[in-house]
């Protein structure tokens, strides 16, 4: 295989890495305030150690199936949420619907499906609790975020304000709900270095901006004078944000630290773990750009060509990331995807669905490593369970719940 020249220096710079390294980090968390920011420096949880909270052996509820009932049949389960009385919302992608769930997993109402009327939905993207116990689900074509009520009953429709003449489908995009009803939003341009990030409040309009932050740092790959591929870097670092408590955390993955935002946008907090960086080698390399290419096995071998020489002209990353997401909890942790090598396509649930979490308490204290259930992509998690998607060797989607004790 032919690589990009910048392969030849992995190995130098793994070899600098190495030569480079501290001594010994603390072994203790450090806290100190600087000009009204809270600065909170963690040590690394040794190796192989867990937290002594117990996490369910199987599911202790699981919604899918192979054949059966169509609601029970779901097909782009791509999120879900637990109600106050236990109810489980899933947005099932495939057929844009809201299905209801009890707390055992019995279907008990089917709320939206696709179309452009009151209530119904262009490609669901997602669905959140809003206060209340109400429900927020927000989708594309056209940009859009809905509310209903606790028993399923339409609310309103609203779209976030836009900017100038920017086409909706590259303005702000709705990402996340916070508990007070604002609403986390984002703007991250096609081939841009930067992502702008705002709260937005209920009815769309600008709350208060969170800055500009440092993305991936796109690849064009050119070929020819009318052909382009649109790539990152091999290994690339990417931005993260989420609620947490009452404060928004962004990040970017090229360095272990995270920084919280107050709501009127001001810089509340900085929370930093020690973390050693490693470079990738060669024959990693070779396996992810092998991984990338798995979604061209059905294209004619000459446009399969041009995406393996754009993948592999592609510029790669000095060191792997730092880790791999971020979210939040319903007692106001912090939890921290670490990042594990994978060969899989990026946005692919069931193999890059991170298993390794450092967990940080409300105040930004490292208090150590969990592990959760294989093949679970997380959607949220509650005071005592664990919400996500798993699939089977079918590809076929579960939405499951498994109990959570924090001991």
């Amino acid at each position: 295989m032919k690589l990009h020249p910048l392969l030849a220096l992995l190995s130098l710079a793994a070899l600098a890495c190495e030569q480079g390294r501290q001594s010994a980090p603390s072994s203790t968390t450090q806290i100190r305030d600087s000009a009204g920011i809270r600065i909170v420096e963690n040590p690394r949880p040794p190796d192989g150690s867990r937290l002594p909270w117990r996490i369910g052996s199987e599911p202790a509820v699981s919604i899918g199936a192979v054949a059966g009932e169509e609601p029970y049949m779901l097909v782009g389960a791509i999120d879900a949420t637990m109600l106050g009385d236990g109810r489980i919302v899933v947005a099932n992608g495939g057929t844009s619907e809201l299905r209801v769930f009890d707390a055992t997993g019995i279907h008990l109402a089917t709320w939206g499906g696709r179309g452009e009327g009151p209530g119904e939905f262009g490609g669901l993207h997602a669905v959140e609790r809003w206060p209340g116990d109400s429900i927020i689900a927000w989708y594309t074509s056209p940009l859009g975020i809905s509310a209903f009520d606790a028993q399923g009953n339409y609310g309103r429709t609203w779209e976030l304000a836009q900017e100038g003449s920017v086409p909706l489908l590259l303005g702000f995009r709705a990402e996340h709900a916070t508990r007070d009803g604002s609403i986390l939003a984002i703007h991250m341009p096609e081939s841009s270095d930067t992502v702008v990030v705002q709260l937005r409040d209920g009815e769309g309009r600008v709350r208060s901006s969170l800055g500009t932050h440092m993305v991936a740092e796109p690849y064009i790959h050119a070929q020819g004078t009318d052909q382009s591929l649109l790539l990152s870097k091999t290994f690339g670092h990417e931005p993260v944000w989420t609620p947490w408590g009452d404060l928004i955390v962004i990040g970017h993955t090229g360095r272990y630290e995270l920084r919280a935002f107050a709501p009127d946008g001001s810089l509340a907090r900085i929370v930093r773990r020690d973390h050693v960086p490693s470079s990738p080698t060669l024959e990693q390399v070779e396996a992810y750009i092998d991984g990338q290419l798995a979604w061209t096995s059905d294209m004619a071998e000459s446009r399969r060509a041009r995406w393996r020489q754009g993948y592999e002209s592609a510029p790669v990353a000095e060191h792997f990331p730092a880790f791999e997401s971020v979210m939040s909890d319903a007692a106001g942790h912090l939890w921290v995807a670490e990042y594990e090598f994978s060969t899989a396509a990026r946005g692919t649930y069931d193999e890059r669905s991170p298993r390794l979490w450092t967990v940080f308490d409300p105040e930004g204290r490292m208090l150590g490593h969990v592990e959760t259930p294989e093949g679970l992509w997380i959607h949220e998690v509650g005071e005592d369970y664990i919400l996500g998607t798993a699939l089977d060797e079918f590809n076929v989607d579960y939405v499951q719940v498994w109990t959570l004790e924090r001991l």
